[in-house]
């Protein structure tokens, strides 16, 4: 491996332009943890418009420092006030909250900086040894591997997406139709514009992005806060003490590889990496009672395993043009807007923005684990300030945001289209996440599969006749009949079970 471009990678980060905005990503995104509901997704969709006119470079470095920011700031709501500000962070609150009732709120504050450090530094290592390997083995990629590559991305972002299976699915084909409206790439046909000319040339990713996770999630928030906010708990004990670090280190170790292995796949992210790494620490130890009263490993774990897994996210992204998750989705569109071809060919085309992006997030680990605890008593006021004066804000600037894109009235209106259907999703329990990514891998998968059957003359089954699309198909193949296969070994099961003589009294 050719470590020049890691080096010119690090003069780029060290300018003093870049590290001003990777100190206020990292800022931004540990605000956006404390703001229970706001999340980094909608944080980066509201700030789209503002990146336009940054150099690319120092736009993502600041977008990623918003993201991996996020997952610490989370955190700290979910220990002092057993509020947690990230989906990632709902099972710190289980053991976090219990240390802040004993005493013990800077212990584990501690406990998960320094965790987060080491998942996040571990995970950017084997990011920075690794991901040039998946680029150059991307490179053998042509339409046909593109065409499994995405269907399998949607397949599992709609399957490993946080509650119902069935209506993650739904999310994702709504994602897939909308991604099909304007004109056609290969007739010029017009599809699904209704005679309206803003329409022909597609929806935009800006408005739908700002308004699913900006308008819809602020408007969710608004009816959702009915109850006063509790008394933040005291912060003493700073530093974890030597038994502490001691008991968390394994914790710590798992849960970084854990986190990069799930980081990676469509669909795992943050949240998934959290409550596996949750799992596998209470299954491991000999007390699994203490978690949910103050175990330590509660904490270290899944708060090293949501940063790692930020970190690793930006593989599929930055070397396969895949997103892996919701937030990845609206960097990959902040990617678009500024004219950057993710993908193979970013690593040896564009090498300073790639390792510029990489190399941040070294700097931006080390400003996290400085300010995380000075930063705690701000964030704990910002807190008090009420919804009914924060929303109002944050609408305002969404709907200026999104004109400044394309001076267009129209995209107004398509934010707050897209701001209610995201409204009345969360309100029926779907995740707006399946469908934004759908959303931008549907053209992606159309483009793909029709030049796909001009290759093949319109014969489908040639896809199996080369081995990188063949294998996965075939992994999307188990994905899809894995489900059913397991119900049918259950009930074989159940069936072969002998019937207890007690059962029948």
């Amino acid at each position: 491996m050719d470590f020049a471009p890691v080096l010119d990678g690090f003069a780029v980060v060290l300018e003093p332009t870049n590290l001003l905005y990777c100190l206020i990503g990292v800022v931004v995104g540990m605000l956006v943890g404390v703001l229970p509901g706001l999340g980094p997704a909608a944080t980066i969709a509201i700030l789209l418009p503002i990146t336009i006119g940054i150099e690319p470079v120092t736009a993502i470095i600041m977008l990623a420092g918003i993201f991996y920011g996020a997952q610490y700031g989370g955190t700290i709501t979910s220990v002092l006030l057993k509020l947690p500000g990230e989906a990632s962070s709902v099972v710190t609150v289980f053991d976090g909250h219990a240390l802040a009732r004993q005493g013990k709120a800077g212990t584990a504050l501690g406990i998960a900086a320094i965790g987060s450090f080491i998942g996040g530094t571990v995970s950017i290592v084997a990011l920075t040894f690794l991901a040039p390997l998946v680029a150059g083995f991307a490179l053998d990629f042509g339409p046909p591997e593109y065409t499994a590559l995405a269907l399998l991305g949607i397949l599992l972002v709609a399957t490993v997406s946080g509650g119902s299976r069935l209506k993650a699915v739904i999310a994702a084909c709504v994602g897939l139709l909308l991604a099909t409206v304007g004109r056609d790439m290969f007739t010029g046909g017009e599809r699904f514009t209704f005679g309206n000319l803003d329409l022909a040339d597609g929806l935009d990713f800006v408005p739908i992005a700002m308004g699913l996770f900006g308008l819809g999630e602020i408007l969710y928030n608004l009816e959702e806060r009915h109850t006063a906010a509790a008394a933040p708990a005291r912060i003493a004990n700073v530093w974890p003490s030597r038994s502490d670090l001691k008991q968390s280190s394994g914790a710590i170790g798992r849960g970084s590889v854990l986190g990069f292995l799930l980081g990676i796949l469509p669909g795992g992210g943050a949240t998934l990496s959290s409550l596996a790494a949750y799992a596998v620490e209470k299954r491991r130890s000999k007390s699994p009672e203490r978690f949910g009263n103050g175990a330590v490993e509660g904490v270290a774990g899944p708060e090293t395993a949501n940063n790692a897994a930020a970190t690793s996210s930006f593989i599929p992204l930055l070397t396969l043009g895949i997103p892996a998750n919701a937030t990845m989705a609206v960097i990959y569109g902040a990617l678009l807007v500024q004219g950057v071809n993710v993908g193979p060919r970013l690593v040896d085309d564009d090498p300073e923005l790639f390792w510029g992006v990489v190399n941040s997030m070294y700097i931006g680990n080390i400003l996290l684990l400085i300010m995380s605890i000075p930063l705690v008593g701000l964030f704990v006021r910002i807190l008090r300030v009420r919804p009914a004066i924060l929303a109002p804000i944050t609408v305002l600037i969404t709907l200026v945001g999104v004109y400044t894109v394309n001076n267009s009235v129209f995209d107004i209106v398509l934010v707050i289209v897209f701001g209610l259907l995201g409204y009345l999703m969360k309100k029926a329990g779907f995740d707006p996440g399946p469908l934004l990514l759908a959303f931008v891998l549907g053209s992606l998968l159309e483009d793909s599969l029709r030049r796909s059957l001009l290759i093949f003359d319109g014969d489908a089954f040639a896809f199996f006749t080369r081995p990188i699309s063949g294998t996965l198909l075939a992994v999307f193949l188990l994905v899809v009949l894995y489900p059913v296969i397991r119900s049918a070994l259950t009930r074989r099961r159940s069936a072969e079970r002998p019937i207890d003589s007690k059962e029948l009294v």
